[in-house]
């Protein structure tokens, strides 16, 4: 053999090796649960109290009284419903960087639907995400978390989404670009990173934790959003609530580091800001977690909400560089004091014109606890992602004395003026300026 060809052979074994061990660093990351001790088991050998199922206030409910809350739950209604269209049947558009995947119709019509599938099938999607005759689910769907439910728990949701009234709805085709549209490769993707496994209690750990766990890591599959992703867009656990950009908003810090995550904050203000959208000096949930609130969350039991805070609380600290602490002092309560001077006067201007009115001048809210900037970890993110999408797209909270707005201005500003005004409020209530630009804003608006 020449010096040559030696040579060669050389470098691709090196490269074959370097490629396997990268694969291996994605394929072999640790699972979400794995960061607290303590031994897992298979559900029927645990012997403390069923941490599946629906909490204790339901023991009793009916089938359909179960799979609704389950449902609820799971936020199934987020994903499969279109803005503005019927609940449940889908055409909700997941737009990517290389194009945009459509939820499917999940009400019981038999042929645009899932009214024919079965009990088998149903699973098969959930836990393996592989849907009728056989077709690979993209991971929009998140069957790497719903992969934890149990049988009776799964088959409950489908219970309930039988009783729907069926809506004969065509989801739309998918425009992924090359070699994103390949379905077949999303069975090398879940065989990699679908664990397909149903969820195991931690002998180590207690009730409380366990039902938290099934919770967060199954039905409510927080790490979708709240986890950044590796190369090949698997939820990075080695980074677990760590913060990822998802659908164009900010889903942030939820572990316990006290100054990027939820560290600081008490038992009681997680429990409200799930609960309500709101924690007054902590900010309002936006964008998709605001649904998550609306839909999900506020539809939990207390019991089931103090669970998922004990679970969340114990998610060891991971920090998110760039993000400060948030400044929790209120600005001056005149207009022209305590602003950076190289921000676009134009912000000042947009603000005292659509802004104060509301959210006051120092940040206070002047009309309702709601509409606090200060504190707010939105206003306190040099990013402004979700400042900006909250002024393109507004939001809604469904608060116990009744729906909270925020109107959308994203019709009544161009690119450049949201830019400016998002800038201005991060400079004048939170701990450092953001510097968005009309390109930043227009690719936000894109992704709404």
């Amino acid at each position: 053999m020449s010096a040559l060809l030696r040579t060669l052979v050389t470098i691709i074994g090196v490269a074959v090796v370097i490629a396997l061990a990268v694969l291996a660093w994605f394929v072999f990351a640790p699972g979400p649960m794995e960061f607290a001790q303590g031994n897992r088991v298979e559900l029927s050998a645990y012997k403390g109290a069923n941490p599946t199922g629906v909490p204790a206030e339901l023991a009793n409910a009916s089938l359909l009284e179960r799979g609704e809350y389950l449902t609820r739950a799971a936020d199934c209604e987020s994903c499969h419903t279109a803005k503005g269209g019927v609940p449940f049947a889908g055409g909700l558009a997941f737009k990517l960087p290389f194009g945009a995947i459509y939820s499917s119709n999940i009400t019981p019509d038999r042929e645009t639907g899932i009214g024919a599938w079965t009990d088998a099938e149903f699973l098969s999607a959930l836990h393996k995400g592989v849907g009728r005759g056989g077709k690979p689910l993209y991971p929009a769907m998140p069957y790497a978390s719903y992969t934890y439910l149990t049988d009776a728990d799964a088959l409950a949701i489908k219970a309930y989404l039988f009783s729907l009234k069926p809506v004969r709805s065509e989801t739309p085709a998918n425009t992924l670009s090359f070699p994103y549209n390949q379905r077949w490769l999303m069975t090398i993707w879940s065989a990699m990173f679908n664990p397909n496994r149903r969820f195991e209690p931690n002998t180590a750990q207690t009730a409380q934790w366990n039902r938290g766990a099934y919770l967060v890591e199954g039905l409510a599959h927080c790490g979708e959003c709240h986890t950044p992703r590796n190369l090949l867009q698997a939820t990075d656990n080695r980074r677990k609530f760590s913060g990822a950009v998802t659908s164009g908003w900010r889903a942030y810090n939820i572990t316990a580091d006290k100054t990027a995550g939820i560290g600081a904050w008490s038992d009681d203000e997680i429990a409200q800001f799930l609960s309500t959208g709101h924690a007054l000096g902590r900010g309002v949930a936006g964008g998709p977690m605001g649904e998550a609130v609306d839909l999900s969350f506020r539809f939990l039991t207390a019991g089931d909400i103090k669970a998922i805070v004990t679970y969340l609380k114990t998610v060891p600290a991971q920090a998110t560089p760039g993000l400060p602490a948030p400044k929790t002092t209120p600005a001056s309560a005149a207009p022209k004091e305590g602003v950076v001077a190289d921000v676009d006067p134009m912000g000042k201007h947009i603000f005292e014109g659509a802004c104060a009115s509301c959210h006051d001048w120092n940040g206070s809210g002047s009309l309702t606890t709601y509409a606090a900037l200060t504190g707010n970890r939105a206003v306190n993110d040099p990013g402004a992602t979700n400042v900006a999408q909250m002024v393109i797209a507004g939001t809604r909270e469904q608060t116990p004395q009744g729906p909270v707005f925020m109107p959308a201005f994203g019709a009544a500003y161009s690119d450049a003026e949201i830019a400016a005004v998002a800038n201005y409020v991060t400079a004048r209530f939170g701990a450092g300026g953001s510097r968005l630009t009309a390109h930043d804003v227009a690719e936000l608006r894109r992704m709404n």
